[in-house]
């Protein structure tokens, strides 16, 4: 919940901002920032550079957890959540991840440690997921399925 909180502070857009005035905040940070606008001062054409790679960065993870994003892939996400099994975890900062079977990957946000040590300790993972992860915490697809 923190990296999303720092993104959408850095390109001042609110929880409720949808894809188009998202996009159009971002375009024009990044004709801002953009780094051929600071051809004569190296120093700044330097920091333009990481700045716009930061920019970039907050966008595509902001339209990653985006509700119109999110409804777009809602049917594939249902398949792979239902009909794959989950072959590992990883937790980190409140970030858990989940690998299923057909090689696609989801993190899940915001997810507190004591929920993490109980799917550790459940003897079926995806039934407990089903119940607690899958549609209770803010996701995104980081990993497409392989194709069969």
């Amino acid at each position: 919940m923190k990296r999303i909180n720092e993104y959408r502070k850095m390109l001042n857009v609110t929880k409720e901002s949808d894809l188009k005035e998202l996009k159009s905040v971002y375009r024009n940070l990044m004709k801002e920032w953009h780094p051929d606008k600071f051809q004569h001062d190296e120093v700044q054409k330097q920091e333009a550079e990481e700045k716009s790679k930061t920019l970039i960065e907050a966008y595509h993870f902001l339209v990653s957890i985006a509700p119109e994003t999110i409804e777009q892939s809602k049917s594939e996400y249902t398949q792979t959540v239902t009909n794959s099994p989950i072959r590992d975890f990883n937790y980190e900062k409140s970030v858990l991840q989940l690998n299923f079977i057909d090689g696609s990957s989801y993190e899940y946000f915001g997810v507190p440690r004591p929920l993490y040590i109980k799917l550790i300790n459940s003897d079926i993972p995806g039934r407990f997921c089903r119940r607690h992860i899958y549609h209770e915490f803010i996701y995104r697809k980081v990993s497409k399925a392989m194709e069969v």
